[in-house]
Parts: structure tokens; sequence; C-alpha cells
């Protein structure tokens, strides 16, 4: 059974999603037609991937013959097998759609909870830990989210939960340079991050590092889940492999993102 901090960390995923299921729920069938950031991607689009990579993490934990299914259906189109996903749900109405999403982070919060310590589960990468497949449900249900606020012209308050999503962007520094076709550089990096609201700062990385990071948590995660441009930011790169690292950052899996395009008055979207 899951320990306290395991526990813990499934809350904050709770409250993630139930942050964006407030955005969300009372919207007319039109409103969930709207576009987001992310090309080709409705309100409804976002919604759906969240409801289908739910459904893949809870085969992932409880029905090894499903994932396996998935798994090669994902070798087969590597490039399509998300959007096909997203598009298929997108096409339910939107209460069926938000009814599935709901039952589905719901099940699969009890699956995670009921998991043995130490079990590492199969993943379309490398296996994951029950916190590192909670840790990443959060990580893209705020991001996606961010895409449907965006959509919708909602200016989100951020939480501690991006605390979350800020060690997820340190620890796939070196993720992000191979997905590039990079070396990822040798020494480890000095991140320190403003959280939301002030307080103590989030430090990961050696305190003399001669490459450092600094700003606010909000735009490292933005920047990290590439819902910001670069130059969107706050962030101060101390070292040219750190901003580097900055242009290329990228939290999720899969091949480079294509970013976002700076905003058009220099400032940050989704920044308070």
């Amino acid at each position: 059974m899951a320990g306290p901090e395991i526990t813990s960390l499934l809350d904050d995923l709770r409250d993630e999603s139930a942050a964006l299921d407030d955005l969300v729920a009372g919207l007319p069938p039109e409103r969930w037609a709207l576009d987001t950031p992310a090309a080709g991607w409705t309100v409804a689009h976002q919604i759906a991937h969240l409801a289908w990579t739910d459904r893949a993490a809870l085969a992932a934990a409880a029905d090894p013959e499903e994932f396996r299914r998935l798994l090669a259906r994902a070798q087969e189109a590597p490039y399509g097998f998300v959007d096909e996903g997203a598009a298929r749900g997108a096409a339910q109405p939107p209460g069926l759609l938000l009814d599935r999403w709901r039952q589905g982070r719901e099940e699969l919060r009890r699956v995670l909870l009921a998991q043995p310590a130490g079990v590492r589960m199969p993943w379309f990468g490398p296996a994951m830990s029950v916190g590192g497949v909670a840790s990443g449900r959060l990580m893209e249900t705020w991001a996606h989210g961010q895409d449907v606020a965006d959509a919708l012209g909602v200016r989100r308050a951020p939480t501690a939960r991006l605390r979350h999503v800020a060690r997820i962007g340190v620890r796939t520094r070196d993720f992000a340079y191979a997905a590039n076709r990079l070396a990822p550089p040798a020494a480890a990096f000095r991140v320190e991050l403003t959280p939301p609201g002030g307080g103590e700062t989030w430090a990961y990385g050696p305190e003399d590092a001669a490459e450092r990071v600094t700003g606010p948590a909000l735009d490292f995660c933005l920047l990290v889940t590439q819902r910001v441009h670069r130059a969107d930011t706050a962030l101060v790169a101390e070292g040219a492999e750190a901003e580097r690292w900055l242009g290329l950052a990228q939290a999720f899996a899969g091949p480079p993102g294509g970013g976002r395009e700076r905003a058009a008055d220099g400032a940050a979207e989704g920044r308070p």
C-alpha cells in the first residue's frame, strides 16, 4: 500500500485535476470546440488526451496485456498515436468525455494507492515508480490545463503543486539534450526557483555549480512544459550551457516539442 509521501502526491494530483475540472465543467458545447495554443487541438482534445493517458497509466498498473497492445500501437505510429487518441476522445459529446475523464482519474488513483512499495510500472519509455507515474500525470494535467486556460482567456493562480512540475523539469535536463541529439553536460546545474507566493527557495543541484538558473518557479514550469517562449520569462541563466538548456528544455516524453511563439506584448502567458 502507498505510504504518506505517495498519498500526498496523489492528493496533489487529485487537486490539480479538480482545478482543471472546475474550468471546463460548466462550459457550453461550443466552448469545448475552442482552439487551444496546441495546433489542431481544441479544449475537448486537451481533456480527451488527459483521459486517454490516465487510461494508459491504469493499464500499465493493472492490465499488462492491454498495455502491451498500447505500446505496440505506439511503436507502429509514434508520431500520430497521441493525436489519434485525443481526436477519438474529442469526438465524444462533452458530457460523456468529462464523465470518462473523471471516472478514469478516480480509478487510477485507487489503483496507484494499492500498488506495493517499490513496484515499477511499464511505460512508453523507461519503467516508472508509482511516484513517477503520479508526478508525470500531475505535470501533464497542469500543462494541458494551461492550454485550456489560455483558450478560455483565464489566468490561473499558481500553487505549491508546481514543485512537482519543477522537479521533473530539472530531472529531465539530460533527456532534453538527448531528444535534440546533443550530448548533455557532464556537470550538474544549480537551479533556484522562487515558489508562488514567496517562501523558501526550491533548490536543485550543487550550490557551487558553475552553470545556474534562477527565477520564478512558474516561469520555469511554463518553460519546461513548453507553454511559454524563453524570451517571455524572467529566468536568469548563468553560463552558456544553462542558457542553451533553457532553449530546449522539455519535461514531457517524445520528440522535441515546437514550443511557443513569443508573446506579442512580451509578457509570459499564464503569469499572474
